[in-house]
């Protein structure tokens, strides 16, 4: 797998969003689904078990020849919103 930096940005807002960076670490190593983000970004997403609740962790990054970098993630409860079906 590329090298992950995570921008001084994302990383306050992990911080502030209670998120491990452990979790983005294993979102974007072994992600359940990646769907295009906006423009040429990605968003790795995972599901995680939190107090009894699942959320969708949604890690957006872009991806340059030798890393990936994390622009930001956030847990939603929101799953079927950003989960895309098979068709």
């Amino acid at each position: 797998m590329k090298a992950v930096e995570i921008i001084p940005l994302a990383r306050r807002k992990l911080d502030r969003r209670g998120i491990p960076q452990e979790w983005v670490h294993e979102t974007l190593r072994a992600p359940e689904q990646t769907v295009p983000g906006h423009g040429d970004r990605r968003v790795a997403q995972r599901r995680w078990q939190v107090r009894d609740r699942t959320y969708l962790l949604r890690v957006v990054y872009e991806e340059t020849a030798t890393q990936l970098v994390v622009i930001t993630a956030y847990l939603t409860s929101e799953i079927d919103r950003y989960w895309r079906r098979e068709q």
